[in-house]
Order: structure tokens, then C-alpha cells, then sequence
């Protein structure tokens, strides 16, 4: 975790200066393997060090992010997950240091049963509000192993108030499965497709930019003075909303042309180090 020495350092940018820096994590700043894109510690370490403020903006779940914050070695007050459903605030008291602050959540029933009716083979997953899940087949990317994943029936999973409903189709390829997901018509929640044949539902209105736009005035920062870096379709709003904004609306060098143009710079692929490209490039690492 970040030392709080830095934090108490006289900054080198003025405060109207500092930046809301939001990293997608899977594409940006990890790698398919799930290790670091090259150069991206010191990239963020340098600018924290500057006095600006690095954050993460991802669809993971909380469980699978804390462990990426220590490689990183940043604990910043506010952080993302689960495609904006949810926000962690840090606090020493809780368990790895950060407590559940806003959560939305959703019925899960009527999405439960529409999309059972299209796709009655598909693997799902639901998230509670505490942040434990429900799943009826076991997927590796999911990271079930813990103690608080039970698998049980998809009617089971039904009448729970949950912060995200995942679904992942074993019979389609990423393209095809977006055009899949497309005629389904799914109504009163926010979705979006991942490059696989991956859906992930959130409560209406709910996604990374709408809980970064939270985390903004919280902060205090200039909404000019944002920086985001995604690569996938679940990073499209917030590219919109910093751009919008006049901020900085980075897209990773791989992802696809739909994502790409919604982007106010491109960088380098996450394996060429792409975040630390674009830091570099915005001056946010120069000392």
C-alpha cells in the first residue's frame, strides 16, 4: 500500500492542478496473464509522488482488486469496482482497509429470467451487496474459492437485491455474442460486453462514469482534471465523461475501433506499457 508519507509530502503541483487519474484495470494496467503492464508502478508512484490522485475504475469485484493495489503500491481513497455498483472507501478498520461506502443495487429476477430465456446454458453469476456471490457453474476467471461464493441454482439467485448480474456463454465468440446480447432487448439496467462472449449487468444509470463523477467532487478535483485509461466497452462512459469534461480520455493501442473512437488519445498497447506511455505523454510522471 502506498506509504503515508507520500500522502503528508508537500505536493509539487499546485491544487487546482492535481489530476483524478481512474485506471481500467484488465487490458490497462494487467496484462491477459494477469501480471503488470511494463512500466506502470513507476508511472503511478511518480504521479502520486507529484501530488496527484491514482485510483482504479473496473468491473471486478472488490476481492479481486486488493491484492493488484498492493503490487501497485497505492491505496487511494476511493475506488471503483464492480463497473461503478459499487465504492470502496478506505478505512483501517475494515478488512484490507476499505469498507463498502455506496452501493446500488437491482432486482435480479426479471434479468434472471429474461436472459435465461435466451441463453438457458449460460454460466451466471450474481454479486450481493455485501460482496459475496452466487454462481451456478464454476468459472475460473470468476475467483469462486473464497468463502463467500456458494454455487446454487439460477432460480435460487432470483429475488436477491444484487449490485451485478454476470453472464458468460460458452457458445459464443465476443463479436457474435455482443450482436447476441443486442437482440435481447434487456430493459432498466446498464449492461455492457467484454471481448469474450461476457455480460455484465448493473443497476440503471450505474457505470464507471457515474461513480467516478462521485468520486470527483469528493475529491475535490476539477472535472477538467480527470484522466481515464480503459480499453473495453464497459470504459466507453467513462471516456464520454472525460472527454466531455475537457479532461484526458485515454484508450489502450489494442482495444477495438468501436472503443478507440471514443477516446481523446491513444496509447500504446498494454503489453508495450500504455499506461506508463500515456502518463509520460500528459506530463503527470515529470519531476
Amino acid at each position: 500500500m502506498t506509504n503515508p508519507a507520500i500522502e503528508a509530502a508537500s505536493s509539487t503541483v499546485r491544487p487546482e492542478e492535481r489530476r483524478l487519474i481512474a485506471l481500467d484495470l484488465d487490458g490497462t494496467v494487467l496484462l491477459e496473464d494477469d501480471s503488470l503492464s511494463p512500466g506502470v508502478v513507476d508511472a503511478v508512484r511518480a504521479a502520486e509522488s507529484l501530488g496527484h490522485i491514482v485510483t482504479i475504475a473496473t468491473g471486478r469485484s472488490w476481492e479481486s482488486v486488493a491484492y493488484v493495489l498492493e503490487w501497485l503500491g497505492v491505496a487511494p481513497r476511493h475506488i471503483v469496482t464492480a463497473n461503478g455498483a459499487t465504492i470502496m472507501t478506505r478505512d483501517d478498520m475494515a478488512p484490507n482497509g476499505y469498507r463498502r461506502d455506496v452501493v446500488e443495487t437491482f432486482d435480479a429476477t426479471s434479468v434472471l429470467t429474461h436472459v435465461e430465456q435466451h441463453l438457458p446454458d449460460g454460466n451466471f453469476m450474481v454479486e450481493l451487496p455485501d460482496g459475496s456471490r452466487l454462481f451456478n457453474n464454476h468459472l475460473d476467471d470468476w475467483n469462486l474459492n473464497g468463502p463467500n461464493a456458494h454455487q446454487v441454482s439460477i432460480d435460487e439467485m432470483k429475488g436477491h437485491e444484487v449490485t451485478r448480474v454476470v453472464v458468460v456463454s460458452d457458445d459464443h465468440g465476443g463479436e457474435s455474442f455482443a450482436a447476441f446480447v443486442e437482440q435481447m432487448g434487456l430493459q432498466q439496467v446498464s449492461y455492457s460486453v467484454g471481448w469474450s462472449a461476457w455480460l455484465d449487468i448493473a443497476p440503471q444509470g450505474v457505470d464507471k462514469s457515474t461513480a467516478l463523477e462521485h468520486v470527483r467532487e469528493l475529491e475535490e478535483i476539477a472535472p477538467a482534471n480527470v484522466v481515464v485509461m480503459g480499453d473495453g466497452r464497459n470504459d466507453i462512459q467513462m471516456l464520454d465523461w472525460a472527454r466531455a469534461a475537457g479532461g484526458e480520455a485515454v484508450v489502450m493501442g489494442q482495444a477495438l475501433a468501436e472503443v478507440a473512437e471514443h477516446g481523446s488519445r491513444i496509447t500504446a498497447p498494454v503489453e508495450q506499457g500504455g499506461v506508463a506511455q500515456a502518463l509520460d505523454a500528459i506530463g503527470l510522471t515529470a519531476r
